[in-house]
């Protein structure tokens, strides 16, 4: 099975940015949504944001428009550019895709994001 590599993580002071990537390692067709999911120590995974094929996106409510989500339907990567960061955004971030027709739902790795000073 294909699996997502996710790369730009990393330490960053409170307010700072980072922009995430997330490719997949071999060829994978008919991805439907792809998602950025988030999850901190003690915490269930939650979900930051979704963009589907067509570039509709969804944010939950305490990204609060610090973040973006972009994808290329070409390259079937996805970005997830982080501003305005807070320490309660520290977390490990994962990729995510399902495919068009559900018969796939591909996760990364995760890769690591702390916010502190």
């Amino acid at each position: 099975q294909v699996q997502l590599v996710e790369s730009g993580g990393g330490l960053v002071h409170p307010g700072g940015s980072l922009r995430l990537s997330c490719a997949p390692s071999g060829s994978i067709v008919n991805i439907g949504v792809m998602n950025w999911y988030r999850q901190a120590p003690g915490n269930q995974r939650e979900l930051v944001a979704a963009i589907s094929r067509g570039g509709r996106s969804h944010y939950a409510d305490f990204v609060e428009g610090r973040f973006t989500i972009s994808r290329d339907n070409a390259k079937n990567t996805v970005n997830l550019q982080m501003n305005s960061l807070k320490p309660e955004d520290t977390a490990v971030y994962y990729c995510n895709a399902v495919a068009s027709d559900l018969t796939y739902n591909c996760w990364g790795q995760g890769t690591q994001v702390t916010v502190s000073s």
